[in-house]
Order: C-alpha cells, then sequence, then structure tokens
C-alpha cells in the first residue's frame, strides 16, 4: 500500500521524529504535532486525512464521536500497556486497530522513581522552600522525615510493589490494598495487607499505583480524603480520574490532607486557571512518570514496529 498518511501526536520533547528511522516504513508519510487538542472538533479536523497515529501516552482523547469523524482512520499506534484515551469497542466496531507497547526497553522504573521523588519533595517541602530562598526567607515549613512513618500503597502491582520496596529501605511501615492483593502476597513485599478504610485513616503518605478502570474511576472520593490524617500527604502518579479533582482541590483548600504531589490530572495539559495552580500545599508536576530520554525512544522503537506490522498486514490483502 502506497501513501498512507501518518502523524505522531503529543511529541513534547520533539522527540518522536529522530528516535528511529520512520523513513524506512515504505510507501508512508509523516507529520508530527508537538501540542494537544482537547476540542473533538478540533481533534477531527486536525486529523480526517490520516490513516494510522501514533500516540504518545493518553494525551489526546479518542471517544467515539472523534473516531466516527476520522473515515480514513485504521490503526492507533498507541503507547503503553493500555489506552485509556481510547473507546475501544467504538474503535473495535469502527475496524480501528489499537495496538499498545510494553514501555522502555532498559533498566528502572521511571515511574516508582518518580513517585518517590514526589513523596521526598512534598513532605520535606522542597519546591515551597526553594521558591522561599529566592524570596529572601529560610526554613519556614517544618517537616518531619520518614523513618517510622506509614506508607500506604493503593494497588501492589509492579510499580506499587517497586514504591513499596523503596519505603522499606526508607525504614517506613508499608501498608497496602489492592483488589487482589492477599496478605501472603503482600508479606512478600514486606507489606502489611489493611482494610480499604485502615489504607487511608493510617497512612502519613498515600501513593498510588492503579491503572485507570472503569472500576479505580472515581475510587478516591471526599470520604477516603475525609479518612485521612491533617497531617497526610498524597501521591498521585497514576491517573488523575483514579481521584476525584474536586474532593482533592477542596481537601486542600481546607487543610483537611497536609498536602499532594500529583503526576496526572483530569485533563492534560492542565489548564493555566486550574484551582490547584493557585494551592501552596501541592507539588505538580506535567506527567513526568514516563517522561524519561529512555521510555520515549522504547515506545517510538516499538511504535514504530508496530506500524511496520499494520503495514506489512495491509500489503498482503
Amino acid at each position: 500500500m502506497t501513501d498512507v498518511r501518518i502523524a505522531v501526536l503529543d511529541d513534547y520533547w520533539r522527540m518522536a521524529e529522530d528516535a528511529v528511522d520512520w523513513g524506512s516504513l515504505d510507501g508512508a508519510s509523516l507529520d508530527f504535532f508537538y501540542d494537544t487538542l482537547l476540542e473533538p472538533v478540533a481533534i477531527i479536523d486536525r486529523l480526517v486525512p490520516y490513516d494510522a497515529l501514533v500516540t504518545t501516552r493518553e494525551r489526546t482523547r479518542f471517544p467515539a464521536e472523534v473516531l466516527k469523524g476520522l473515515p480514513n482512520l485504521k490503526l492507533i499506534a498507541g503507547t503503553g500497556a493500555r489506552q485509556a484515551n481510547v473507546d475501544l469497542e467504538a474503535a473495535e466496531e469502527l475496524g480501528i486497530r489499537v495496538m499498545n507497547t510494553t514501555g522502555s526497553r532498559g533498566r528502572g522504573n521511571s515511574t516508582a522513581e518518580l513517585a518517590w521523588a514526589l513523596i521526598l519533595g512534598v513532605s520535606r517541602h522542597i519546591a515551597w522552600e526553594d521558591r522561599q530562598m529566592r524570596e529572601g526567607r529560610w526554613q519556614t515549613r517544618k517537616a518531619d522525615g520518614l523513618g517510622g512513618k506509614t506508607l500506604g500503597i493503593l494497588g501492589m502491582g509492579k510499580l506499587g510493589s517497586t514504591v513499596a520496596g523503596y519505603g522499606n529501605y526508607f525504614d517506613m511501615d508499608v501498608i497496602a490494598w489492592g483488589p487482589t492483593l492477599d496478605a501472603e502476597r503482600a508479606a512478600a513485599s514486606g507489606v502489611a495487607l489493611v482494610s480499604w478504610d485502615d489504607l487511608f485513616s493510617q497512612s502519613d503518605i498515600l501513593s498510588i499505583h492503579v491503572p485507570l478502570t472503569d472500576l479505580s474511576r472515581g475510587w478516591v472520593t471526599a470520604r477516603e480524603l475525609g479518612l485521612m490524617k491533617s497531617s497526610a500527604f498524597l501521591v498521585n502518579t497514576s491517573r488523575g480520574p483514579v481521584v476525584d479533582e474536586s474532593a482533592l482541590v477542596s481537601a486542600l483548600r481546607n487543610r483537611q490532607i497536609a498536602g499532594a504531589a500529583l503526576d496526572v490530572y483530569d485533563v492534560e495539559p492542565v489548564d493555566v486557571d486550574h484551582p490547584l495552580l493557585k494551592l501552596d500545599n501541592v507539588l505538580l508536576a506535567p506527567h513526568l512518570g514516563y517522561s524519561t530520554v529512555g521510555t520515549i525512544q522504547g515506545f517510538m522503537e516499538q511504535s514504530l514496529e508496530n506500524v511496520r506490522e499494520w503495514l506489512t498486514g495491509i500489503d498482503s490483502m
């Protein structure tokens, strides 16, 4: 097949074009986009000419109304193991293939590393104190160390287990809850299995590590935040909609909890007028969990392979 048009989306770092040899895709032309469109009409207007899309994580959203407005689209080569931004049922009905990647092909775990950076940053008020020093002030907020504190893990998959391990090394008491977690598997990771309510009420730091599914969407509500200690911090490197964002803003604004560290949000990029940006007890990162050079490189390598596989299937028809 010739004259296949491919768009690579949401390439904030402008890395994708040079990350792999896209020119090896015979008969394909590529365009690269560095921003994220949020309005369905704008997404359709931009992408209607394209046969295939390579997405960078879950930025651009593809609900059924958008997919139906893209009659040429036959492939979404998504990055990551899940494509929560795509209406998969609608894609299947429309004959649009959705492919995944497994992540970076290297050592380490960038999301778990970032989660721990956020835990340290928010609990020791590092970003806040940096700003105060630049304005001539010195040691303006009290902080405790992590040793002896309770780290709560919501979701004990690969990421949650890794962060739990970090907690053990920092001499924290680690507790966890997960929908499939049992006491034996928890103990193997040096973690105590607790009930849902105890997870929130006992944690000094609560770190979220569950995928966004129909089950987990909106899991953490005003009720759960109300169970937390006034001295506790919530850390979310999972997905924004796992937490009721308006309830979290209210809890932070009213000092119901001490603070939060967030890498994920309901809508990304975050609007400049978002209420979270006006709070002084929240540490914010622009979805950096996966954003390392190695991870992006791995994503693009696997996406190229996925597109090539798709093209080969077309050519053989």
